[in-house]
């Protein structure tokens, strides 16, 4: 699938959003909720869901102890049972980068760092940029950014998207995910907005949720953040990434994220570089039905670590 290069300017923002059905979008949902997967399809497709979790801790409790504990569990989901992929990140303010950059060292885990003022987004753009450009340079191989939601609701759009496209070229190498804090905007329509300016901006990944505000990721939101993906590859070839975040810790849940990302996306998209989860406490759950499809017995959660 070829990917072409869009140039940076507000201009690539489709000039009309369209108007979302939100019947539609809800009916659609519904229909995948009643889906169900069995046996060894089941079984492979929660392990590319394991594949594709970024274990997280952003607390102001953390401490380096917690972070090396966090990324050991990412290395060795085997110990488990045998045969697991590793998970495809782990996430950490950036004062806490280079402890699970060490701690990784020689896995295929990647280093995620929050940035611009996570979660409230609240600070000077200079202020977000060099919390950036130092993320990036302790070793963080992803940035989690924030929109300026504020900015957003006051019809700043430029604003939004003028910082997006500066914390891009900050990131340098390291890829960027734009969080839009789906629970604070409000409608769809604002939504495949926000998803739009994200994605004109530079953004390599479009994220729902800090996972500090109620409600986080939906299915919703999630299908209309992936039909802007869709419409973007259609006009441009450009893949875009997408993580939904916060509230997802079921495993039947991203079974059903997973089956409409295939049919919305197609399968080049069921792969961690083009989808992540959000969603620590979704790793356990998903190690303890796998542990139950291979043995036919549930483990206690507490043979799992809580991150």
């Amino acid at each position: 699938m070829a990917i072409t290069k869009t140039p940076v300017r507000m201009s690539n923002v489709p000039h009309t959003a369209p108007t979302i059905d939100q019947v539609g979008i809800e009916e659609r949902v519904a229909r995948i909720k009643t889906r169900s997967i069995k046996k060894e399809t089941k079984v492979q497709g929660m392990k590319l869901a394991l594949s594709m979790i970024d274990l997280t801790t952003l607390e102001g409790a953390d401490t380096p102890h917690k972070v090396q504990q966090m990324c050991f569990k990412a290395m060795h989901l085997q110990d488990s049972l045998p045969g697991l992929p590793t998970v495809a990140a782990v996430c950490v303010y950036p004062s806490l980068v280079k402890v699970a950059k060490k701690a990784l060292e020689g896995s295929p885990v990647k280093v995620a760092s929050v940035s611009t003022a996570f979660p409230s987004g609240q600070a000077p753009r200079n202020v977000k940029i060099a919390d950036t450009r130092f993320a990036v340079s302790e070793g963080a191989d992803e940035i989690d950014m924030v929109i300026s939601r504020g900015k957003f609701h006051n019809g700043d759009h430029n604003f939004v998207f003028d910082e997006i496209a500066a914390i891009k070229e900050a990131c340098g190498d390291a890829r960027l995910k734009v969080i839009l804090e789906t629970g604070e905007l409000g409608t769809y329509d604002k939504v495949r907005l926000a998803s739009d300016i994200a994605i004109a901006a530079g953004a390599d990944f479009i994220k729902t949720s800090t996972g500090k505000i109620n409600p986080a990721a939906t299915m919703e939101v999630t299908l209309v953040m992936l039909h802007a993906i869709r419409d973007h590859y259609l006009r441009t070839g450009q893949m875009i990434a997408m993580k939904p975040a916060g509230g997802i810790r079921k495993s039947k849940e991203a079974l059903h994220y997973l089956m409409m990302v295939k049919e919305e996306l197609g399968p080049e998209w069921l792969d961690p570089h083009w989808f992540r989860f959000g969603a620590s406490s979704l790793a356990n759950d998903i190690l303890m039905q796998l542990v139950k499809e291979a043995t036919g017995q549930y483990q206690s959660a507490d043979y799992f670590s809580v991150d």
